[in-house]
Formats: C-alpha cells, structure tokens, sequence
C-alpha cells in the first residue's frame, strides 16, 4: 500500500512539474505548445528561437529529443510545427522548417530534416518513411 502510495505521489508531482514547464514556455518564452502535451524534463528545446516551436494536442516529446528552430552556420530561423498526438522518439532531432503531420511517430536516434505527411512512422539519418496509414491516439500511441 505504502508503495502504491509513493508512486500515485510521484506520478502527480511529476505531471504537475511538466504542466507548469509548458505554462513557462508558453507564457514567457511564446511558444505555441498545446497543454495535453508531455515534454521529457530531458528533452531540449531552441531558446534561440522559442517562438517558432508549435506542438499540437496530445503528443509526447521523448527524452533527449532536439527541437531546433535555428541554424547559425546557415544564419537560418525557422518555425518547426509538430501535429496531433504524435511521438517523437527519444535522441531524435527536428531540424528548422520541419512541418512534421498528425499521428506520426519518430522513431528514436532519427534526424527529420524534410516534412512529413500524417499518419506514418519515420526512423533513420535522414528519416524516411517505414510505415503509412497507421493510426495513433492521444501521446502518439499505436492504435
């Protein structure tokens, strides 16, 4: 019982810690961020350029994963759009300019340096597309 206890205790800190982080981005940094979206606490996110990050409803940002919204070696700023209940795999990186669609999934490691449709699952450096026509509910999980 004492261990249940503890983990209900955590698990609610915890969301809370990652609900008051996207009020944070959202407020004083001018991110677009949707409030049902789940941010590791070690995903890293441009503060270079934090207006140019938009995430939509339901998706979740896996720890380690790179947002970029800027490139000084191309003196390049640019507006990264993430869709609905997508998931963006752990050391994944999106690059600036990415419009990424609804539903995908990214798969660990991958690098999206191009757009990519809704409803597909992208892996790889450069990511390509493994799979299309695949269905994801709320946090990018498989349906």
């Amino acid at each position: 019982m004492l261990k249940k206890i503890k983990w209900l205790i955590h698990v609610r800190i915890r969301h809370a810690i990652l609900a008051l982080r996207i009020i944070f981005f959202n407020k004083f940094l001018g991110m677009k961020i949707h409030p049902s979206v789940r941010i590791s606490l070690k995903a890293k996110l441009d503060y270079t350029n934090p207006k140019g990050i938009n995430i939509d409803e339901g998706t979740y940002i896996a720890f380690g994963a790179v947002l970029l919204t800027h490139d000084m070696s191309r003196n390049l700023s640019k507006p990264i759009f993430i869709g609905k209940n997508c998931f963006i795999g752990g050391n994944a990186i999106i690059l600036p300019g990415v419009i990424v669609g609804d539903s995908v999934v990214v798969g660990s490691g991958s690098v999206v340096t191009k757009n990519i449709p809704s409803n597909c699952i992208v892996g790889g450096n450069p990511a390509k597309i493994i799979r299309t026509n695949i269905k994801t509910k709320s946090l990018g999980i498989l349906v």
